[in-house]
């Protein structure tokens, strides 16, 4: 009888657990401030997130994946109208500066977390039809590519959700360079990548501002680098063993988006570098175990499909973790399992439900 990956299985546990734990702490004062509720936060997370996540992950562990190669064209076609809708009068707007919502009846979700899901479904069932042989064909296999992408890229960047586009194409470039495409189409395709993202940087201020953040060592205390800065002293704080669990100071005095963005300085305050080297680690035993999964796949579409879930996974830990530490430049991104959103938490567990299903295939 097939078994499941237990021990990947016992990662996503330990992470959403995690995440559950530090997320009392880091929303406690922020709750009771704005809701006279001091588990506000946590509440809305297992709400809407974790009951919803569970829901997925028994749904995609247990249906036969290969229902998902099927479904690949209207899940994505779905996605893509989703992410339409957010420029009418369903989308709701977040600080006046971003349209990354749709609320339906009082229920919000973020359709470009789908997206982590949906993409990386088709552009598996895409690349593994071996008839079309896709992979090294330029009018069949690159072109499309590009198209596909560039729509999903347009929209997102409409949002704008910059990061968001940095982590759904560099998975789906893992997935296409993975699935056998020649180097002269993968060279291209990060050429022009490149060459894409730094023209955005470039002629956006804010963003422009976050990269000179980080080249000046900061950037000056109350403007842009005034996050980078704040990270980096809850993290130092922390020092080998942390203030103790729920005794950051940073959470409620100085460090924006604690519940979000900067959630991994709030666990590095209160745990010290131990806690936060456990998570690290928890973590990449994950991503192993993910890597070999795919690599003992039954088939091209299953090891493309858990290549590219794990490859998103992965990439939003990095981003969030190294941004966070000053490593790269800063970003908003939550991480995975950990940060607060319902929509973000639902997904990834739905997406190692997908993996955990393709496990007992190997």
């Amino acid at each position: 009888m097939p078994k499941y990956d237990y021990l990947f299985i016992s990662c996503v546990i330990l992470l959403t657990v995690f995440g559950l734990v530090m997320l009392s702490s880091a929303s406690s004062d922020l709750g009771k401030i704005k809701f006279n509720d001091t588990y506000f936060y946590l509440k809305h997370q297992i709400i809407y997130g974790l009951i919803f996540g569970i829901a997925g992950f028994l749904i995609a562990s247990r249906v036969t994946y290969k229902r998902l190669k099927s479904a690949a064209v209207p899940l994505l076609i779905f996605n893509i109208i989703l992410l339409i809708l957010i420029f009418t009068p369903f989308g709701e707007t977040y600080n006046t500066k971003s349209s990354r919502w749709l609320n339906f009846g009082g229920f919000s979700f973020q359709p470009s977390e789908f997206l982590k899901i949906s993409f990386i479904i088709y552009l598996s069932a895409w690349l593994s039809n071996k008839k079309m042989k896709r992979q090294t064909s330029f009018s069949k296999g690159l072109l499309p590519f590009l198209a596909a992408s560039g729509i999903i890229t347009g929209l997102i960047f409409l949002q704008p959700a910059t990061t968001i586009i940095l982590i759904v194409m560099g998975a789906a470039f893992i997935v296409y360079f993975i699935s056998g495409a020649r180097l002269l189409h993968i060279l291209g395709i990060a050429f022009f990548g490149i060459l894409i993202l730094a023209s955005i940087i470039y002629f956006s201020s804010y963003r422009y501002n976050r990269i000179s953040a980080f080249l000046n060592g900061g950037g000056e205390k109350q403007n842009s680098g005034y996050q980078l800065n704040q990270s980096l002293s809850a993290i130092g704080s922390g020092g080998l063993t942390g203030v103790g669990f729920g005794k950051s100071t940073g959470k409620y005095k100085s460090l924006p988006e604690p519940i979000g963005d900067s959630i991994f300085a709030v666990i590095a305050e209160e745990l010290g570098f131990i806690g936060a080297a456990f998570l690290i680690i928890i973590f990449i035993i994950m991503f192993i175990r993910g890597f070999l999964i795919a690599k003992n796949a039954p088939d091209q579409f299953s090891k493309l499909t858990v290549i590219g879930l794990i490859s998103i996974i992965a990439i939003q830990t990095f981003i969030h973790i190294t941004a966070i530490s000053g490593l790269i430049p800063l970003t908003g991104v939550p991480l995975p399992f950990i940060s607060f959103g319902g929509t973000s938490l639902a997904i990834f567990l739905t997406m190692t439900g997908i993996i955990a299903n393709i496990s007992r295939r190997t």
